[in-house]
């Protein structure tokens, strides 16, 4: 069946230049205006979906073409398509940075780009880096370029005119503190920690709006062809390996790094989906596994060292070897302590035989696959903690790195806890996936 929608691929130069804020701002205007946004993130987060989530009134899947695969993105792009008026998808990083990159996910399905250029001290160069991106590489489609951080109308209007006739103004935002989205080391803060989210999308939406003339909403069409599941996946969907499984997965300010398409993988093969909070809950409901993703427990850890009944409750878990799998932040939870960048240690479940430790720098970001028995998962590494493991917590195993990067992550199984500071995409592998949380 072959789809066609109006459709943007929202990227910049670089890291910084405010790709989520106007990616935001235009889903929150055109939802407005009473149209149905659904909007992509691409590449490995959990931070801007949520805001992207909260501006468009829908849950925010993940794009990319090596952790997701080409026809998982080719499917999800389809089916949403089919129910929205319009597309968004927000692009990682520079426009041409990684292999592979945004430019190569926006030309792979013909999607339309608008760059967005941080236009804070500049003038006509903005017509400069906008040209060198529209014709970098030919194969691209773009729709135009929006500028963000301009310092007056004057100024918007300096840029517009720089413009070649080619290249279509999309309008600005201007520079202010209604409309920045607050961050912290990790990256935005979450949407539930913005208080006045709304007022702030509501602001940006304004500004594109006041600014854009008539380019908006947008017109610039995709087309794709929607795809089927595979044969491997479909038949192990079928088979429901965890049907009657319980999972109970950690879910709070905390622990919050959770990839819709995980929640929904657990649910195809059949589980049932038990959340609870690690620093509200005081016990565990009748589990046959845990999940702890990832979060910052880092922010939160005298909360959960003091919830002592719930520490006991997971070591039971441990202990009666049911499955448990952790991830990044959930596995520092599983650590004898966590110590803060204050030098502050606090003590946690103790499964595994290590101490973590907070550090001022980032100490790992790249793509990691781990290959099990039953099959490949992919996902990503991205955290500003060590971790120093005793000699006898055993490493299992260890990521790979796809871009050549020395990366490697060590995987800790001992029983049947499996944890890692690796995010993983369990859609990846739905037969890696049901073999960890299966008893």
């Amino acid at each position: 069946m072959q789809i066609s929608r109006p459709a943007l691929f929202i990227s910049a130069p670089a890291s910084g230049q405010g790709k989520t804020t106007v990616t935001a701002a235009l889903a929150r205007l055109y939802t407005l205006r009473g149209m149905r946004v659904r909007v992509f993130k691409t590449g490995p987060d959990f931070l801007d979906p949520k805001i992207l989530e909260v501006a468009s009134g829908f849950p925010v899947e993940n794009l990319d073409l090596w952790m997701v695969g080409e026809e998982a993105c080719r499917r999800l792009l389809a089916e949403a398509a089919q129910s929205a008026d319009i597309l968004l998808i927000e692009g990682v990083m520079g426009l041409f940075d990684g292999e592979p990159c945004s430019a190569d996910l926006a030309q792979r399905f013909g999607i339309p780009i608008l760059a967005v250029i941080d236009a804070s001290a500049m003038a006509q160069t903005f017509a400069a880096i906008a040209y060198g991106l529209v014709n970098y590489r030919p194969d691209l489609n773009f729709a135009g370029v929006l500028a963000n951080r301009v310092g007056s109308e004057r100024h918007a209007e300096m840029l517009s005119d720089a413009l070649p006739n080619d290249i279509p103004w999309y309008g600005a935002i201007q520079r202010s503190e209604e409309v920045v989205l607050p961050s912290r080391h990790l990256g935005l803060l979450q949407s539930s920690e913005i208080t006045d989210l709304d007022q702030r999308l509501n602001a940006a939406a304004a500004m594109i709006e006041q600014t854009a003339g008539s380019h908006l909403p947008a017109t610039s069409l995709f087309s794709l062809t929607a795809s089927q599941t595979n044969e491997e996946d479909q038949h192990l969907v079928a088979q429901q390996p965890l049907k009657g499984v319980r999972i109970g997965v950690a879910r709070d300010e905390a622990f919050s790094f959770i990839y819709p398409a995980n929640l929904r993988a657990l649910l195809n093969l059949g589980a049932q989906l038990v959340f609870f909070s690690p620093l509200c809950s005081t016990s565990l409901e009748d589990v046959d596994a845990l999940y702890l993703p990832g979060g910052y427990p880092e922010l939160y850890l005298k909360t959960l060292s003091d919830n002592v009944a719930l520490l006991a409750a997971i070591r039971t878990h441990v202990a009666a070897q049911k499955p448990l799998v952790a991830e990044c932040g959930g596995m520092l939870y599983l650590c004898r302590s966590l110590t803060d960048k204050n030098k502050q240690r606090y003590s946690l479940v103790g499964a595994l035989a290590a101490d973590a430790y907070m550090q001022s720098r980032l100490s790992a970001l790249a793509f990691q696959s781990v290959t099990l028995e039953e099959g490949t998962l992919r996902g990503h590494t991205f955290h500003h903690s060590v971790l120093e493991a005793d000699e006898n917590e055993t490493v299992a195993l260890r990521g790979v790195c796809p871009n050549g990067k020395q990366t490697a992550e060590a995987v800790y199984r001992k029983d049947r806890l499996y944890a890692s500071y690796i995010h993983h995409y369990f859609p990846s592998s739905l037969a890696a996936t049901a073999a960890l949380f299966k008893p």
